[in-house]
């Protein structure tokens, strides 16, 4: 892994900014790993030695990055350890994940709105939130779509 001190600064203020909004401490140090790296493909292994961290922190990181789409297993052949890589339109993948939440979201919402009186300012917002995740999942097909053509 790049050894270079001002890269791996940069990497840990972005762990730090993904902290902030809401990804566990180990996954954001792990996708930064991923980021800043310049192999193909790193190791559970090399990721714990690069963050002196646990193996067990590290495999518990990796497989909620898999889960939400962002890396991939790779097949390594010779290789006796798994290898990992960050997906080539990782980004667009979490995105359309989202689309769980958001109809999560939806069903929240609605059941909201079904428990309240019409009238009631509880109903109101509830709308307004039903509304607001309503049209979000309506634009992202749209926007993805976009995405795609720009950056095939």
């Amino acid at each position: 892994m790049n050894d270079r001190p001002e890269q791996w600064r940069a990497a840990e203020r972005l762990a730090l900014t993904l902290i902030e909004v809401g990804l566990q401490r180990m996954a954001a140090r792990t996708l930064a790993v991923f980021l800043f790296t310049d192999q193909d493909s790193v190791t559970a292994g090399e990721i714990a030695d690069r963050l002196e961290a646990s193996a067990g922190s590290v495999s518990g990181a990796i497989k909620s990055l898999m889960t939400v789409g962002l890396i991939e297993r790779l097949p390594a052949p010779g290789s006796r350890r798994e290898h990992y890589q960050l997906r080539e339109d990782a980004w667009a993948t979490l995105f359309t994940s989202q689309n769980t939440v958001i109809q999560a979201m939806l069903q929240a919402a609605a059941a909201g709105i079904a428990a309240t009186d019409e009238g009631d300012p509880a109903r109101r917002r509830l709308v307004q939130m039903h509304t607001f995740y309503d049209f979000l999942l309506g634009e992202l097909p749209v926007l993805l779509h976009r995405w795609h053509q720009q950056n095939g």
